[in-house]
């Protein structure tokens, strides 16, 4: 289990690093009212070539950490994404971290740490019996597909980008459980049935379409609805998914009141620090957070 955190954690930090170099790279190429034309610049841009390979290591480390670990466990350390895009951000866009936001990474990190030690999901299989996929696949979609329609009713604002990042927040777990399931083929049965696995074709596709419903999202309305929705929306259906769909044990009884515990200070940093200015400046430098920090960060651009 050890082993599966480690790769979790170096896999939210690689996405983190390659978040923040693509927006980067995307604030220094000159504005072209052709979508190709934005598209070359980008490819010839090293720090946006960077962000690229950074998100394809998450992706291998994702694929690394779930194949050694319980989906229930993994997931939920992609929540570290938020603090550690926050801490390279203000590296790269020269933003001063505020004591109210070092204090909210302090809360992530401890409150990640005592829900993981207190829950500790552990058995469960490496593959999922067929029939049970249909079920799965039918609650998870259905609920994606209610929130995008009830996101795109809405005006941009609060609900609207709630509504798109919990469905981005659905399908990233659903693909999380698919990559286990293709990765467990990939150990059992050899190279050849993980390309022939649906399973396979089926991450692929899923995570394309959070992809998109994230950046929806994130156009939709401010950073204070849409990351708290998708950050705990992952792991919550993912911790849901490894428990009844790979039979996964999380700790019961008395655990439940250091585990709440560690739930509610984890919910109060990501909630908390996705209101601040210094993380708006960093993970989306157009975005002006919801109210003033006490001191106004600066960042050069």
């Amino acid at each position: 289990m050890i082993v599966a955190v480690m790769f979790a954690v170096l896999a939210a930090g690689s996405n983190a690093v390659g978040t923040v170099l693509q927006r980067s790279a995307a604030l220094q190429v000159p504005s072209s009212p052709a979508r190709l034309g934005l598209i070359r610049q980008l490819l010839r841009s090293p720090v946006w070539l960077g962000g690229i390979l950074g998100v394809v290591f998450a992706a291998l480390f994702q694929a690394l950490a779930l194949n050694a670990g319980t989906l229930a466990a993994v997931q939920p350390v992609f929540v570290l994404e938020l603090p550690l895009a926050l801490l390279v951000g203000s590296a790269v866009f020269r933003v001063r971290v505020s004591r109210k936001a070092w204090f909210c990474v302090v809360c992530i990190f401890v409150g990640l740490a005592i829900t993981l030690f207190s829950v500790f999901p552990s058995g469960g299989r490496t593959q999922v019996p067929g029939i049970w996929w249909v079920p799965t696949l039918a609650g998870v979609g259905g609920a994606g597909t209610v929130l995008v329609l009830a996101g795109l009713r809405r005006p941009h604002g609060l609900a609207r980008a709630a509504c798109l990042a919990t469905a981005a927040a659905i399908g990233n777990a659903l693909t999380a459980a698919l990559v286990k399931s293709a990765m467990g083929i990939l150990s059992e049965e050899g190279v050849a049935k993980f390309f022939l696995a649906w399973q396979t074709y089926g991450f692929a596709a899923v995570g394309s379409l959070s992809i998109l419903l994230l950046g929806y999202a994130m156009q939709g309305g401010p950073l204070i609805a849409s990351q708290p929705a998708l950050t705990l929306g992952d792991a919550t259906v993912s911790f849901c998914l490894g428990v009844t769909l790979f039979a996964e044990s999380p700790r019961l009884g008395l655990w439940l009141l250091p585990t709440l515990f560690g739930v509610a200070l984890l919910s109060y940093g990501i909630f908390a620090l996705s209101r601040t200015r210094c993380l708006a400046k960093c993970v989306d430098p157009d975005e002006k957070a919801p109210r003033q920090e006490e001191q106004p960060a600066t960042a050069r651009m």
